[in-house]
Parts: structure tokens; sequence; C-alpha cells
């Protein structure tokens, strides 16, 4: 038997704002890069370290964060998290140059990678019910799905008549009213985890992750030569072996590695990076296919993005429901393998005319990824007990933000190789000024402000039959992975009823 506590769901309203501002943050952010890119003069490369540099770094922090949460308390923790988050934006609201607005994103990551375990773990703490955490689960994914829906609309209203920095400025008013209704809310008592927090643990953590994801972006991108990426990420391989190992000796570690041996969560963590690194992918070249190809501004481009938004934010209690109903393993499958098939369409289908079809598909795309993120967060937090939720919560938080990242770094190096074969150039392009018009349409524009005509919009239409060719080669890529995925779940998840019965009789 468990204890049901009073106020569970004020709490749940209380996590769910906090969270709310660290979504609408990633999601603004895709519609203001082509305004971002212009403005600075921001290079392909500079543009994705300024977009990953956020969820990749908050991979290396989420388990420790969600750690030292345990050990003094998740409301100190998360209330911290909101104030360094509303300072950060802030900073990178005025930053002059894309370097400094590097280092605003890195003081984000830090602010983010204190909310995100926090919350997560509130929730499974405050709901030991099954079904009613499902419903929360499921009422929080709502709420993250309709901060993401938000986003772009938010975002292309303010660059309608506003510079590019007030994509961050807005979450400054959006801290200064979530912040006092956490600390009305939350109790200001609760049970935490004996003993003392391993800085240089977490120190190894945050740098053996840097370093192995900055070893595979490197090689992957080419940005440096292939032996130094090579060494950078055996380096990152070798420390991340340190701390398991220091894992496995500590009577009291930093992270339960036994967790990892629970297929539900194992299939979690799978499904939330795949998923969400698809969706992100997807949403970054969305917002760019729209502005710089069909010429749209950004308001018009954050309502054509509105049907997956919106269908997102429903998706989330619709699986709580269905979860409950249907069972977890046909839910988190069927979801996925519709998602495939919305991706496999929207590959195939004329932007310029999109009719039904291509908001009929953007909304089951919001949908079906919603109900599969949702179902993972279920599967991962029904498979641990309450004195865990803080370290299930940072896994599955770090699956979010590593899938994000790397899928926006694989996504963005696959989308400039293709896009490098496809773009045909005016053989008298000066070498230099052509090599940089092969690496993004956005390098694409900035190139062309620099020439005569009719030399300018040669170069243009040039970039953007060769973007169009290439978001459909991504989409139809993503579709295959997502896919393969429905598939995988669909086994990993064989034994998950099985599994939680013996858990709970145990």
């Amino acid at each position: 038997m468990f204890a049901v506590i009073p106020r569970r769901w004020l709490i749940l309203l209380a996590v769910m704002l906090a969270f709310l501002p660290v979504v609408i943050d990633m999601t603004i952010l895709h519609i203001a890069v082509p305004s971002l890119t212009l403005a600075l003069g921001a290079s392909a490369t500079e543009v994705l370290w300024i977009i990953d540099i956020y969820p990749l770094l908050m991979a290396g922090l989420l388990v420790p964060m969600g750690t030292l949460a345990d050990r003094i308390g998740n409301r100190r923790v998360l209330l911290t998290g909101l104030v360094v988050f509303g300072i950060a934006s802030l900073l990178a609201a005025f930053a002059p140059n894309p370097a400094l607005l590097i280092a605003a994103r890195v003081l984000l990551a830090l602010g983010g990678s204190m909310i995100m375990p926090c919350v997560l773990g509130i929730i499974r703490r405050t709901f030991e019910d099954e079904d009613e955490r499902a419903m929360a689960l499921g009422l929080w994914g709502m709420v993250g799905a309709a901060g993401a829906a938000l986003g772009p609309l938010i975002g292309g209203a303010l660059l309608e008549h506003f510079w590019w920095g007030s994509a961050f400025l807005i979450n400054v008013p959006i801290m200064l009213v979530v912040a006092p209704l956490v600390f009305l809310l939350l109790p200001r008592s609760e049970e935490t985890t004996p003993g003392t927090w391993a800085l240089g643990q977490a120190l190894l953590l945050i740098a053996g992750m840097l370093a192995l994801v900055y070893g595979i972006k490197a090689a992957v991108g080419a940005t440096q030569p292939l032996g130094v990426a090579l060494l950078m990420a055996l380096l990152g391989f070798a420390l991340l072996s340190v701390f398991v190992r220091l894992q496995l000796r500590s009577a009291t570690p930093m992270l339960d590695l036994s967790l990892f041996s629970r297929p539900a969560i194992l299939a979690g963590i799978i499904m939330a990076v795949v998923a969400i690194g698809a969706l992100a992918g997807v949403e970054l070249t969305l917002a760019q296919e729209l502005q710089y190809v069909l010429g749209k501004t950004p308001l018009e481009a954050g309502i054509f993005m509105i049907p997956i938004m919106a269908a997102a934010a429903v998706g989330g209690p619709v699986a709580g429901y269905l979860s409950n109903l249907c069972g977890l393993r046909l839910v988190s499958s069927a979801s996925l393998g519709l998602s495939a098939v919305a991706l496999a369409f929207l590959a195939l289908a004329d932007f310029h005319q999109p009719g039904f079809g291509v908001p009929a598909m953007l909304a089951l795309l919001g949908l079906t990824l919603s109900i599969g993120l949702t179902a993972s967060s279920i599967a991962i937090m029904g498979s641990v007990e309450a004195s865990k939720g803080g370290a299930a919560g940072s896994l599955e938080a770090t699956a979010y933000e590593l899938g994000t990242g790397l899928g926006i770094t694989f996504f963005g190096v696959f989308m400039s190789s293709v896009f490098r074969h496809s773009i045909v150039l005016d053989a008298e392009l000066a070498a230099p000024l052509a090599e940089r018009a092969a690496r993004s349409i956005g390098d694409s524009y900035l190139v062309a402000k620099g020439l005569a005509e009719p030399q300018a919009s040669a170069l243009i239409e040039a970039a953007k039959a060769a973007f169009s060719d290439t978001h459909s080669t991504l989409l139809l890529t993503s579709a295959t992975m997502v896919g393969v995925l429905a598939v995988v779940v669909f086994f990993m998840l064989s034994g998950y009823r099985k599994a939680e019965a013996v858990h709970e009789s145990g």
C-alpha cells in the first residue's frame, strides 16, 4: 500500500509550469535560426553549435544534477535552476556575436539541467498509483508539447516585430511568474538521500560525455582531422569507463547502473533518443524549408507548424489513457509505426501546395511521436521504485537531450553533405565563394547578398532546389529510423507487464 498525497495535482501543476519555459526555449530557437544566422553572420558550424551545445551539455549535466537534487532536495535545486535559466536567457538575448551566444547557451544548459530531473523525480515521488502516474505523465507531456507548440508561434510573432534576441528575452517574464508559483506550491520539507554529492564523479561524467560527443561530432562533420576526432572520442570513452568503475565499486553510487538491466527502462531510453532526435531534426529543417525555400515570414512559418505541435499537445493524455487500456507495448510500437508512415508521406509531399494532406500528416506526426515519447516516460518511471525516481528521471531527461543534440548534429551534418552534392553552382562563381555557398542554404543566402544580379538570384534559386531535395532525403531517413525503432520496441517490451508484476510483488 502507499500513501496518497492530497496536494498531488497542485504539485503537478507547479512542476509542469517550471518545465514549460525549457520547452518553449528549445522550439523558439528553431524559428529564429534564419534571422539569427543573417544578423550575426554565423557560419553553418556556428549555427549548429548554437543549437546543440545546449542539449549536448545538458546530457552530461542531468545525472549529476538529478543526484544533487536527491541529496539537498528537489525544491531547492529546481528554484536555483529557474533563476539561472532566467539570467542566461537575458544574456543570450543581447549576445553581440556567435561566440557569446554559445556561452550563454552553456549557462542555459546549466539551468535546464537543474529543472528537468527535478520535474520527473517529483512526479514519480508524488504519484504512487500506476494509473494516476500514467495520467500525470500524460498531462506533463501535454504541457511540454503545448509549450513546444507555442514556441514557434510566439517566436514567429516576436521576430515579425523585434530582433532575434526577443526569442530568448521572452523567457525572463515567464520565469518571473513561474518561480514564485513553484516557491509557494512545492512542499518545503521533503525526504532526501543521505550521503555527500561526489563533485569529482560529476565532473568526470560531464567531461567524458562532452569529449565523446564532441569526438563523434567532429568525426562525422569532418570539422577536425580524423585523428583528433578519434582521440577525443577515445578520451571520452576512457573517462566514462572510469566513471562506470567508480559507480560499481561505490556503496552509494551517483548513478545506479543496475537500472540499465531492466528491459523497459532500456527500451524507454532508446525510444526517447531516436524519436526525439528525429523530431528535432525534422522541426529544424522544416523551419528552414518554410522560410528559405517557400519565402514565408517567421510568423507564417510558426503558423504552418501549428498542426505538429498542437497534435503533440493532445498526445500526452491520449498516451496515458491508451496505455492503461491497451497496454504499453502495443501503444508504443503502433505510435512509432504511424510516425514513420507520416514522415514518409511528408518526404514525398509538395510543400508549395500543401492542400489538406500536409497539415494532416504533420498533425499525425505530432500526435504519434508525442504518444511514443510519453510511453517511454511511463516505461521508465513505472519500472523504478519511488526512491530511485530522481535517478530514473535524470536518465530519461538525458535520453531526451542526448537525442536532441545528436539528432540535430547528425541531421545537420547529413543535410550539409546532401546539400553540397545537390546544389548546382554557376561555373563563373569564384572558388572561395562557391565553397562557402555549398555548405548550407544559410551560407548561400549570405554569399548572394554580396553578388550582383542576375548571379545573386541564380544562386538563391539553385540553393532552394538543392535544399528541397535535401529535406526530402532527410525525412525519408527519419521515417526509416523510426520504423525500425517501432519493431525493436515491440520486442523489448514483450515482458513489460510480467516484469512489472514481479517488481511490485517483490
